[in-house]
């Protein structure tokens, strides 16, 4: 029996050393390479790796080199874990126990109610032990923010310890995330002198840190605190090679670029492939929320022929532009694209609008852009879905807001200088002369009159970009052609405001909230305009005359008092019950008539509607004339007698006559004009 247990043995040595052998032997004699990913490399790979992995669970080795089998809490892991991170940092950073001291002291020096003596000796502490240091610790996110405390309340003789060891690294700190917001810090509290040395390190690199995504932030921060001779400097790196290599051109006191090509003679091509190569990257890579870029796409486009100006609002049109209007510059590039865009562009760039709307409006800027938006696009169905719905949301706030009623009141009545400003105005009345079809007719069209008004800046070709400035003495025609579009502007002004329901929406608030509308500075003009809406609407006009003629009668063909006139009816009775309440009540408010800008919109709204001045009359003063004859409210009787309506001026002549050959009532003097 032994010894066939000892057979049977023999036997599985032998079956369990076969396979090796058939390998070893296929593997010498075969002409086939052997495979790279065999079963037995695979098996030796794996090996060394169980050891370890056990190892990492549970086990760690004593000072004595013996093993602990006791597994660790969640709590010594945890503390082990931070110990090898903290080793790892030492190891990998430099200054690493530097940075520990240095977020110690800044948790005690940006405290708000610390004693201004007692931060001055922390500060004097943290730069004493950076000094030397700075460049190397600035980029990182802890040091760089001590860096920024430091710098906004230290001395003046430390903060230029700071600025003279960052001055050699300024341009490597401009492109980092970390050290960006201290260089902005630097140059916050930087000197008149400090800002100038900044601004010259920065020459020749302008065009490269535009195109950056952080350095671009560092230059719009440079050019928004410098002066005009610096922001001019700036500027001119961006326009030609020839100004970025001498100084003594860019130093000029010509700030348009027309004026400088014309000075220097420079080659406007060459001018515009280097303008062309610097814009372009910025635009592809989508930096165009700067004050900056938006300036040299202004010069660009105002020199620019009509292939390359084409592309520019082409790139423009879209979200692209909605983050640039919100600048001076960003806003006429803006009415430009609207303008000269094609039906496409301009679909692109009011959807690209869509649930900005509202923000928008409440912009100084971007209230123009939605203003040329409601004067220009001939679709008004795009127009009323995507601008006007929104509008109508937020329409109480936008009445009261200064910037926010200013597209409504580009409806009510269109470039109405006393709600835009003269360069506002001129903003309005852009035009790029190369896209231009009517330029010609534009200039040789227009009445002396208009040319008087008319201010153009002449490029090196003799093209116009021409900033008229339209004013009631304008005829529809020539308003047309400054507003671009094609539609009639009174049909595209009847179907957003009648066909999309905001008028009806807009008399509704005007119902609600008359009395807080009448005494703010702001929403009153909307009543006015509503009110005498009508006089805004009608038949083409053939001369001033009749321009005046029409507004001292009242107008005819008012689309609001046609197709809402219950609704104005009712907007005249609510105005008439506030002022027919009692002048003795207990209140804190005023009565509206003896409110500043209360009794004043009424004064006017007597003089230019007759049926409001009857309602007024019928509903709250007549027979009652006496007790309103001191004051504010005294306007507002005497608007009664000043009417250009005879009816008007009959109906209350019967009792004010009196009041005034008693001396009760005093009629106001007529200014006369100041040639007369």
């Amino acid at each position: 029996m032994a010894a066939k247990k000892q057979e049977s043995n023999n036997k599985s040595k032998k079956r369990k050393q076969n396979p090796d052998a058939k390998t070893n032997t296929y593997s010498s004699f075969s002409k086939r390479p052997k495979p790279v990913s065999s079963k037995p490399e695979n098996k030796q790979e794996k090996k060394p790796f169980k050891p370890f992995k056990k190892q990492n669970l549970g086990k760690l080795k004593s000072q004595s080199g013996e093993e602990k089998n006791t597994p660790l809490s969640k709590r010594e892991r945890r503390l082990h874990a931070k110990e090898l991170t903290e080793a790892r940092k030492k190891r990998r950073k430099q200054h690493y126990t530097l940075e520990q001291e240095l977020a110690r002291l800044w948790e005690k020096m940006r405290q708000r109610n610390i004693v201004k003596e007692e931060r001055s000796k922390i500060i004097a502490e943290a730069i004493l032990k950076m000094k030397g240091k700075i460049p190397e610790i600035a980029s990182s996110h802890v040091s760089s923010r001590v860096l920024q405390t430091c710098v906004k309340y230290c001395t003046q003789a430390e903060r230029d310890i700071v600025f003279d060891e960052l001055k050699p690294h300024f341009l490597t700190f401009a492109t980092n995330k970390y050290a960006i917001h201290l260089v902005m810090k630097m140059l916050d509290n930087a000197s008149k002198k400090q800002l100038a040395e900044f601004i010259s390190s920065l020459r020749g690199h302008a065009a490269s840190l535009l195109r950056h995504t952080v350095g671009s932030v560092v230059i719009e921060h440079a050019y928004q605190l410098g002066n005009a001779t610096q922001k001019q400097e700036l500027l001119m790196e961006l326009y030609s090679t020839e100004l970025q290599l001498f100084k003594d051109l860019s130093s000029m006191k010509e700030s348009r670029l027309s004026d400088v090509i014309s000075k220097l003679n420079l080659q406007k091509g060459s001018v515009l492939r280097h303008m062309a190569s610097v814009i372009q990257p910025i635009l592809e890579k989508g930096i165009v929320d700067h004050s900056i870029i938006h300036r040299v796409l202004i010069e660009y486009l105002s020199i620019a022929g009509k292939t390359s100006a084409a592309e520019i609002i082409q790139q423009l049109s879209g979200p692209l532009l909605v983050r640039m209007i919100h600048t001076r510059d960003g806003s006429r590039i803006g009415i430009l694209c609207v303008k000269h865009g094609s039906a496409k562009e301009r679909k692109k760039i009011v959807k690209g609008l869509k649930g900005t709307v509202g923000k928008t409006a409440h912009f100084q800027y971007g209230s123009l852009v939605l203003a040329c938006i409601v004067s220009t696009i001939d679709d008004t169905k795009l127009v009323t879905k995507a601008v006007i719905r929104e509008l109508q949301s937020i329409l109480k706030e936008l009445v009261l807001d200064k910037n926010g009623r200013r597209p409504l009141l580009q409806l009510l009545n269109p470039n109405c200088t006393r709600y835009f400003s003269p360069d506002e105005m001129a903003s309005l009345s852009l035009s790029i002369s190369s896209l231009n079809a009517m330029g010609e007719l534009e200039v040789n069209s227009e009445t002396k009159s208009l040319k008087d008004e008319e201010s153009s800046d002449k490029d090196n070709n003799g093209r116009e970009v021409t900033m008229a400035k339209p004013d009631g003495s304008t005829s529809p025609e020539t308003l047309q052609l400054i507003e671009g579009g094609k539609k009639d502007p009174s049909i595209r002004r009847q179907e957003l405001l009648v066909g999309s329901g905001l008028a009806e929406s807009l008399i509704d608030i005007c119902i609600e909230n008359a009395e807080e509308l009448l005494r703010s500075n702001f929403g009153k003009e909307v009543i006015y305009e509503i009110i005498g809406f009508r006089r805004h609407i009608h038949a083409p006009i053939k001369s001033a005359f009749d321009n005046v003629l029409q507004v001292a009668t009242g107008g005819s063909g008012g689309i609001l008092q046609e197709t809402l006139g219950d609704k104005m009816n009712t907007l005249h009775e609510a105005i008439a019950s506030l002022a027919a309440e009692s002048k003795f009540e207990e209140s804190d408010k005023d009565h509206v008539l003896e409110n500043f800008h209360s009794s004043r919109t009424i004064r006017k709204l007597v003089m230019e509607s007759s049926m409001f001045a009857t309602t007024l009359w019928k509903k709250a003063l007549k027979g009652k004339c006496e007790q309103w004859t001191q004051g504010h409210s005294s306007k507002v009787i005497c608007a009664f007698l000043e009417s250009s309506d005879a009816k008007i001026s009959k109906l209350a002549k019967e009792e004010l006559q009196p009041l005034i050959d008693r001396g009760i009532l005093k009629l106001p003097e007529k200014k006369q004009p100041a040639n007369k």
